[in-house]
């Protein structure tokens, strides 16, 4: 089912499922839901690299009840080490606002709330947000697409995504609206997969992805097919230096970034002037 629903006030209900809008910015605001499930679509059982918002929504939500342990699988564990160097890279004191964009079932969200940080952890995907909210009631979990968040301006202390960027249709876009609900001063700090370092290494890596992934994915995923949109979604993906560029050119400065797992995955930071 898609249609578009008019925010009245600072709770959007979907499903049953209460997901926060940012009152000052969300009156008044459409939000496209759509509850399609890939299964139920014949000929689509995963998005494409056009990245349409709805065919992606729809492939996350299909995937959201095993995504987490999908990810520590298919990762050998390594994502709990790149979410414990994001939490460090935003460096949030008890009382700032961060906005916690694409963050899924709430996993990268978990330590700074536990931390006395102020997070909003934020999804375009209702699965997603639905999983997260049986987990921890406590967090206000936000329907949001990146490219038209729905938050003032100048809302946050600091932005951080995680492995949620490369899904963006307009990636320029989103990183222009990332600096829009940061204070001046503010951080952004985007964790993402990226081009190992090793050339020889790098060519082993690839072919995990394209090989690997997919036949591990059928184990523990309900919709393994994703799993192979999403390893081509990281071969296209931009490198290091590519990446920075483009988030210098939405208008950060202080771009930096650091490599994690010999360049599987970089981490951008930058801070808003």
């Amino acid at each position: 089912m898609r249609g578009t629903v008019r925010v009245t006030s600072g709770l959007l209900l979907v499903d049953g499922l209460g997901c926060r809008v940012a009152p000052s910015a969300g009156a008044g605001r459409e939000v496209i839901v759509d509850q399609r499930r890939p299964e139920k679509m014949v000929g689509m059982s995963r998005a494409s690299l056009d990245k349409d918002p709805r065919d992606v929504a729809a492939m996350f939500d299909d995937v959201a009840e095993k995504y987490d342990i999908t990810n520590d699988v298919l990762s050998l564990g390594q994502d709990r080490l790149w979410r414990k160097a994001v939490i460090a890279a935003v460096d949030a004191k008890p009382g700032e606002r961060v906005l916690d964009i694409a963050a899924g079932t709430g996993t990268s969200s978990e330590p700074f709330a536990d931390h006395g940080v102020d997070v909003a952890p934020a999804d375009f995907s209702l699965g997603m947000l639905k999983v997260g909210k049986r987990r921890r009631e406590d967090l206000a979990f936000t329907a949001a697409d990146a490219m038209r968040l729905p938050f003032a301006d100048e809302s946050f202390d600091a932005v951080t995504m995680s492995f949620g960027l490369r899904n963006v249709a307009d990636v320029d876009l989103a990183l222009r609206e990332f600096s829009r609900v940061t204070r001046p001063g503010g951080r952004l700090v985007i964790c993402e997969f990226s081009a190992p370092t090793n050339k020889a290494f790098r060519t082993v890596y690839t072919e995990y992805l394209m090989r690997a992934l997919p036949p591990v994915a059928r184990k523990v995923s309900s919709n393994p097919e994703s799993y192979v949109y999403l390893a081509e979604s990281i071969r296209a993906w931009p490198d290091q230096r590519a990446l920075a560029e483009k988030v210098r050119g939405a208008g950060w400065q202080d771009v930096e970034w650091r490599n994690l797992s010999a360049g599987i995955v970089a981490l951008h930071r930058a801070t808003k002037g």
